[in-house]
């Protein structure tokens, strides 16, 4: 019997509440723990209140009270700041570290609590502490209490004002303040080019070359059906296509269509036959006899990995190389975003995309502020609300408000397929009424990871070397799923801002795999940007240089880049 959809939320947090405060109750050890902990810490938070010099530590399990010199009271950068370092403030930040630290251990492992169940209560309690945080309000945060009797309560009024602006922008969907500056086909996504094939789902856009000769092999980038391509090309100093157009690629982007109601029955298998294949054929009319350098970011990069082993099952030969920014094959352990994904979320997103046709685009940027509340959300609001001050908008930012919608039929696709099964991983993905297998792939695959990702998680990412012999240049580096992937090489004597690892697994060397973590560890780090190894990686897999090739090849006139399916707003 199938369950019935659900006409409200589901309750799939509240019974793991429900779940874990049974486990406790019926947990005596547990309860001593608790105890003994939530009595060491109110002794440790009232020594620390009889002196006003010490801090006490971070954690109140590591060292008795009153034992130690004075340490930080939370490792949180919230309170970094000198003023968190004074009495009463030292005692709130305390206090709260000591909530964290309590929250933490209730939260470990119990016999008889389903490991779902406890992550979900550890996400609860983590959203609850960052909302309950003294650096919210402006009774217990010093820095918002100084600039307030500094500026006569200016900043209030100033945030009050802020506030006010992004209601109503949300109401009318309009983006945030600032983002004008950022305009689509002039500040970025300005790399030259054309669009040289349209179809009701992508619009590909052919660059313009840059350089008088060009390597043999054209690149198509596909990037993930979430986002709007230009995060790859922004403005130029941070436009990777820019950077390769450079340095002599032909570089062809897949541009989504933003879908609405009419688009509701798109399938998975639409987006990889009018996207992806169809982008290749568009590729071997205008570049013909050469194969393709294939590149996806995120669910972009697993969608070319369905097309490469659906392929490669078929005997289709037309990938060289695979490369793979910030994508999972193997959904075992996808970070947080799985907490969203049971079987009663599922029916009920169903239910509500049914009426619509397709997901808000801000349903998913809720979700993903959630991952990283405490950044995207409450300090956000603090600096904006509390102490008035607007962050300039950069151009990452600006792009990241230019959300997206998804087909209803697509996305329910895809979640139960990947998220939910794993089918891609375990060889059972479906394409064309046959499964694929990963396995299946043997072209030079080349990999990125970021350390602080929580949309693709870089132990998730690295899953891949065990699903296929292929040969695997893996490259894990510093920042998110965003920002890691934008990080373009130091201009000139600037000092690099992150750093990578990077190493090679050869073609069938299983044995050569690594646990993950021991990966990091074994992995010397090198200072700068996975650009500069990736394209050598890009030309040492190539046949040479060439003439480059026509623009476009129909002799139908589809536009300038960055075309029209960009342009469409939310």
């Amino acid at each position: 019997m199938n369950p019935k959809p659900f006409d409200a939320p589901p309750m799939s947090a509240a019974f793991a509440w429900q779940h874990w405060y049974q486990q406790v109750a019926l947990s005596p050890l547990r309860q001593v723990r608790l105890a003994e902990l939530a009595v060491r810490s109110a002794l440790r938070l009232a020594f620390a209140g009889v002196d006003p010099l010490a801090r006490g530590d971070a954690d109140p399990a590591a060292t008795p009270p009153g034992a130690g010199s004075p340490a930080p009271a939370s490792n949180d950068r919230r309170f970094e700041g000198p003023a968190w370092q004074q009495w009463p403030f030292n005692l709130y930040a305390l206090g709260f570290a000591m909530q964290q630290a309590w929250w933490r251990e209730a939260t470990q492992p119990l016999p008889g609590l389903p490991e779902r169940d406890r992550r979900l209560v550890e996400f609860g309690a983590r959203q609850m502490l960052e909302a309950a945080s003294p650096a919210n309000f402006p009774a217990t945060n010093p820095e918002v209490i100084e600039s307030t009797l500094r500026e006569h309560g200016s900043n209030l009024l100033r945030g009050g004002a802020n506030l006010f602006d992004d209601l109503l922008r949300l109401q009318r969907r309009e983006p945030p303040p600032g983002a004008e500056v950022f305009e689509v086909g002039k500040t970025v996504a300005a790399t030259p080019g054309q669009v040289v094939y349209r179809n009701r789902l992508i619009e590909l856009i052919q660059y313009r070359p840059q350089t008088p000769s060009v390597q043999a092999e054209p690149l198509l980038i596909v990037p993930a059906w979430i986002m709007k391509y230009y995060i790859l090309d922004l403005s130029p100093a941070n436009s990777l296509v820019d950077w390769l157009v450079k340095r002599g690629h032909t570089v062809f982007m897949v541009s989504w269509l933003n879908p609405d109601a009419r688009d509701r029955e798109r399938s998975f298998e639409d987006y990889l036959s009018d996207g992806v294949l169809a982008a290749l054929r568009t590729i071997g009319e205008i570049v013909p006899g050469q194969l393709v350098h294939a590149v996806g970011y995120c669910l972009g990069g697993t969608l070319l990995s369905v097309a490469a082993a659906a392929m490669a099952r078929d005997g289709i030969d037309r990938i060289r190389t695979l490369s793979l920014f910030a994508a999972q094959t193997d959904f075992s352990a996808p970070g947080e975003l799985d907490l969203f994904i049971d079987e009663a979320q599922l029916l009920w997103l169903e239910q509500q995309m049914a009426k619509t046709g397709y997901l808000d685009s801000r349903q998913m940027a809720a979700a993903f502020a959630l991952l990283r509340s405490g950044d995207l959300v409450w300090t956000r609001a603090v600096r904006e609300y509390l102490l008035g001050r607007r962050a300039p908008l950069n151009d990452l930012m600006s792009w990241n408000a230019d959300g997206t919608r998804m087909p209803a039929r697509m996305h329910g696709e895809y979640l139960r397929a990947l998220y939910q099964r794993n089918d891609l991983a375990h060889g059972r993905f479906m394409v064309d009424g046959r499964p694929v297998s990963l396995a299946a792939i043997r072209v030079p695959v080349f990999m990125v990871a970021t350390v602080a990702d929580h949309v693709a998680p870089w132990q998730s990412v690295y899953q891949l070397h065990r699903l296929t012999e292929a040969p695997i240049t893996f490259a894990l580096t510093t920042g998110g799923h965003n920002a890691g992937v934008v990080n373009p090489p130091p201009a000139g004597g600037e000092p690099a801002r992150r750093h990578y690892q990077i190493a090679t697994r050869p073609a069938g060397d299983t044995g050569a795999t690594l646990d993950p973590q021991r990966w990091r560890d074994t992995t010397p780090s090198t200072a700068g940007s996975w650009w500069t190894p990736w394209q050598a990686w890009l030309a040492g897999h190539g046949s040479g240089e060439t003439e480059p090739p026509p623009i476009g090849h129909d002799g139908l006139e589809y536009g300038r880049a960055p075309g029209w399916y960009v342009r469409t707003r939310h």
